[in-house]
């Protein structure tokens, strides 16, 4: 069973070793704000655009965005206002239609298919709002599917033990409740040592008390990996826990706050 649920999780992620220089360097414009830190993506002018039938939907229209090694980011704004889109850009899940978007100097604008999933693969941890594991493995055996194609993996036993699971390792879903179940998500998420943990939506199917836990286990993951860790939501409050806020409307950027301190979130209030 083990044998088959990994090849399912191979499938689904095209799994190939990330690695060289693959994605071809190109010369960007530099990052406007705070240049001194060490920069992870830029996006120059990105433009997404859906067609249905006659009609053309522009998911992203002429974003420009910078984002750096070992920030909180929250992406906030309504339904269709362009956060998913401009997330599953970020994790090559999709390409921009025009404009130019870049990881550490390598093109992601231009990058096939084979190359996508090598970034992918090893750059880059995946949360969602469901939690997608396979209910016939534990939670350590989750992980390990991970862990077992990554080159420089936790062990599970680390990973689960880092968002507070060290006792729930050989539990089964069924027997997780909702909380527990999402990070041990984070925990294979983050097993693999990804540079950027991209969440969308993570409490979304999670009462308060629960989503709390859920955040305070990415803010760990944040804080003590150094992770980039961008989160989708339209709770404003969730605002507070992140460096910046970029406030997206109807496919662009609308504004950009800046926290000068982070709030843990434990003390948030919703």
């Amino acid at each position: 069973m083990v044998a088959a649920a990994r090849l399912v999780i191979a499938g689904l992620s095209r799994s190939v070793t990330f690695g060289g220089d693959l994605l071809k360097r190109v010369a960007m414009k530099p990052p406007s704000i705070d240049a001194g830190r060490e920069t992870v993506f830029v996006g120059r002018g990105l433009t997404k655009i859906y067609a249905t039938g006659e009609t053309e939907v522009r998911a992203l229209d002429g974003v420009d965005i910078d984002l750096f090694r070992g920030e909180m980011v929250v992406l906030l704004g309504p339904s269709g206002s362009g956060k998913s889109t401009l997330l599953n850009n970020l994790g090559g899940l999709d390409v921009p239609t025009g404009g130019a978007l870049s990881y550490r100097g390598r093109d992601l604008t231009e990058a096939d298919e084979r190359e996508l999933t090598l970034f992918r693969r090893n750059a880059v941890g995946f949360v969602f709002q469901f939690y997608n594991l396979i209910p016939s493995l534990t939670a350590r055996e989750n992980v390990a599917l991970i862990t077992e194609i990554a080159p420089d993996p936790m062990t599970p036993e680390e990973a689960l033990a880092l968002v507070g699971l060290g006792d729930r390792m050989d539990h089964f879903p069924s027997q997780l409740s909702g909380g527990q179940q999402q990070r041990v998500a984070i925990a294979r998420a983050i097993a693999k040592r990804p540079e950027v943990l991209l969440c969308d939506e993570p409490t979304g199917a999670l009462d308060l008390k629960t989503g709390i836990t859920v955040l305070e286990a990415i803010e760990k993951v944040n804080v003590d990996l150094g992770t980039l860790t961008v989160i989708i939501t339209h709770n404003a409050v969730m605002a507070e826990m992140a460096d910046r806020v970029i406030h997206l409307s109807d496919g662009k950027i609308s504004h950009i706050d800046n926290n000068p301190t982070r709030r843990p979130v434990r003390s948030l209030q919703w």
